[in-house]
């Protein structure tokens, strides 16, 4: 298989690219260029595209999935596309606000069982869970589908290794986001939060292999068996991204980058903080 479209199989039989593109951008970045971002990732060779309804760009992001079909660039079988849903698919009392507790977060697993028994997805899997809300979903009865990943923050200072390993015990896939550090959307991120490319650490194994502290990042994960979203709309740095299946990373150079760990969380989710499911307050 072409190295460009390294893939690992999920519990249910397909295949995820290991490395895939992160389409968020902050509210000041006009939506449309989502779509040019997203044309130019294909034509660097991203098969893995990445979205959410919250990011309010998913029109733009299909409709370069589209042109770059019509262009016969690629075909929609060689498209792995995830989608987050919005709200309105989340249970709600009487009231219209939101509600999660247990039974809520089996009942819409259901829900995504459904979906995926009418075809309407290949795969399902869940996003910022912890060890014991996976747990939940995993030892619900007459559970009819594992999830196949869950899509977390992961990167050199938050490396996941406790929830990377229950995972893989499960077989679920983990799918590191903000694996560069973070957008640092003020909107999400406090701004002064370090900045992860700048560490030294990165900087130095950048130079030993003549590569860019994003790529050494990157690297990282995928030799951790972790899937890797790289967002970037810079045309320069999405080609570059694609230079991670180029070179290896040593032991030596994994056990420095596993000691970088500070469990530090760039997006905290602060307003669900007191939720009965906040997903942070657990260890892992």
């Amino acid at each position: 298989m072409d190295l460009k479209h390294q893939c690992v199989k999920l519990n249910d039989g397909h295949f995820i690219p290991v490395l895939g593109f992160g389409t968020y951008a902050p509210q000041e970045v006009p939506k449309s260029e989502a779509e040019e971002a997203t044309k130019l990732a294909i034509d660097a060779g991203f098969r893995h595209i990445d979205s959410a309804y919250l990011y309010e760009n998913e029109d733009k992001v299909g409709q370069a999935i589209r042109s770059k079909i019509a262009d016969g660039i690629v075909k929609r079988e060689d498209i792995f596309y995830t989608s987050k849903p919005g709200e309105e698919l989340l249970p709600k009392d009487e009231h219209g606000k939101l509600i999660f507790d247990t039974v809520d977060l089996c009942a819409t697993w259901e829900a995504l069982e459904k979906c995926k028994d009418a075809g309407l997805a290949k795969s399902i899997g869940v996003s910022n869970f912890n060890c014991r809300q996976l747990e939940m979903i995993l030892n619900k009865p007459g559970l009819k589908y594992k999830p196949v990943c869950n899509q977390v923050e992961c990167h050199p200072y938050l490396n996941q290794s406790k929830l990377l390993d229950f995972c893989k015990s499960k077989d679920i896939v983990l799918v590191a986001y903000s694996a560069l550090g973070s957008h640092r959307d003020k909107k999400w991120v406090d701004q002064s939060s370090p900045i992860l490319l700048d560490d030294p650490v990165l900087g130095a194994l950048a130079k030993k292999h003549k590569r860019t502290p994003a790529l050494i990042a990157l690297r990282y994960q995928l030799q951790r068996g972790v899937v890797v979203l790289a967002k970037s709309y810079n045309e320069k740095r999405i080609k570059e991204n694609m230079q991670v299946f180029e070179f290896q990373l040593t032991s030596e150079d994994m056990k420095v980058l596993d000691d970088l760990n500070r469990n530090f969380r760039y997006v905290t989710f602060d307003t669900l903080i007191d939720h009965p499911n906040y997903p942070f307050s657990d260890e892992y």
